[in-house]
């Protein structure tokens, strides 16, 4: 069977990207799916890419809050319910040496990366899973637990992100489950900056001699999102092909 047969999720930031391939699975396991994303054209590509059936898109930015409210009560009137939040949506632009950051640079990530994830969050528990249940599942980023150069409102953010995700989850518990995945470099549009001229480089020194794809991503979110994990809640899971552990490998001798 299925295992997200009957079952609707939301996915802000679904149109490209980790987003849309979280959206597909969730599809081929029998849920039904609305995606959000700023760019009509984007999530019309996206419709015709999942096929439609099953599908429902709506264009806001994921700061807007009359729009989260508006995309919200559309769901829930046209699939019934919202079993699955995936508050997939950020904001990554490098922001320089943290001690001369500009404090807009901090409030415009912090407001989407943070304020719009627990927005998002709390209308889809008064909307639906207060009295149905559910699962949230935070996108959150390698970033969070551990360091890289002038990504300083990005990743304090993202590390706000995976303590927030335990606070709702021992505060939603136990009708609705709260978790996060923390991707490391992915093969995405987004992220081109940061691989598509070091990729060979990156992947040489990772324990499996690879960056992650989305594909990699979406399969961490099925098993977490589904029953497969009905006893994992307030939980942060790392997807980084041993980034974090690459320093104990053993170099290859050079030939």
């Amino acid at each position: 069977m299925a295992k997200l047969s009957g079952k609707t999720a939301l996915i802000t930031g679904g149109s490209k990207g980790i987003g849309l391939a979280i959206a597909r699975d969730i599809l081929r396991e029998g849920g039904k799916v609305a995606i959000t994303g700023r760019s009509q054209a984007a999530l019309d590509e996206a419709r015709q890419e999942l096929g439609g059936e099953g599908v429902l898109t709506f264009a806001c930015d994921v700061c807007d809050r009359e729009g989260a409210q508006a995309c919200i009560s559309e769901t829930v009137q046209q699939f019934g319910r919202i079993d699955i939040l995936i508050n997939n949506a950020a904001l990554d632009r490098p922001s320089g040496p943290t001690i001369s950051t500009p404090m807009a640079d901090f409030e415009e990530t912090y407001a989407v990366n943070v304020f719009a994830p627990l927005f998002w969050t709390q209308q889809v528990w008064k909307a639906s899973m207060e009295e149905q249940g559910g699962v949230v599942l935070m996108v959150s980023s390698l970033g969070s637990v551990s360091l890289f150069a002038n990504m300083g409102a990005y990743h304090s953010s993202k590390a706000a992100l995976n303590h927030l995700t335990r606070i709702l989850a021992a505060e939603v518990g136990p009708g609705v489950r709260v978790n996060a995945i923390l991707p490391g470099l992915i093969k995405t549009e987004m992220s081109r900056s940061a691989w598509g001229k070091h990729e060979e480089a990156f992947a040489r020194n990772l324990p499996m001699e690879r960056l992650g794809t989305v594909e990699d991503v979406a399969s961490a979110a099925l098993f977490l999102i589904s029953d497969d994990s009905a006893w994992i809640t307030g939980e942060t899971l790392v997807i980084d092909g041993g980034t974090l552990i690459q320093w104990g490998r053993m170099r290859k001798k050079q030939s």
